[in-house]
């Protein structure tokens, strides 16, 4: 009985090459502009609010699609450290301060 027990469940891939996949999506991401991923991301949403893919596949459109959002909010987050606004110095030479300086 065990045997037909552990044979009749779908096999998953070992844990290592679980993780072995999640690197190698997480190096696809880096390569990735913010545009590009954007773009996916939307194309992901599109698909899950249709509702025309089926279950295994929208987890797995789903966990792309935070992976995404989270590589988005990341270089945003980048984005914004380095932009800076020019300002006035009182003297009135230019200079440039972080841009959540006032």
């Amino acid at each position: 009985m065990s045997d037909s027990a552990s044979s009749s469940g779908p096999s998953q891939a070992p844990a290592t090459d679980r993780a072995s996949e999640k690197g190698d999506a997480a190096s696809a991401l880096a390569t990735l502009t913010f545009e590009q991923a954007l773009a996916e991301l939307e194309t992901i949403v599109r698909e899950l609010e249709q509702g025309s893919v089926d279950l295994d596949k929208a987890v797995s459109a789903y966990e792309r699609g935070v992976a995404l959002r989270r590589a988005c909010e990341t270089r945003l987050a980048e984005a914004r450290m380095t932009v800076e606004r020019i300002a006035a110095e009182p003297e009135g030479s230019p200079t440039t301060r972080p841009f959540d300086t006032p």
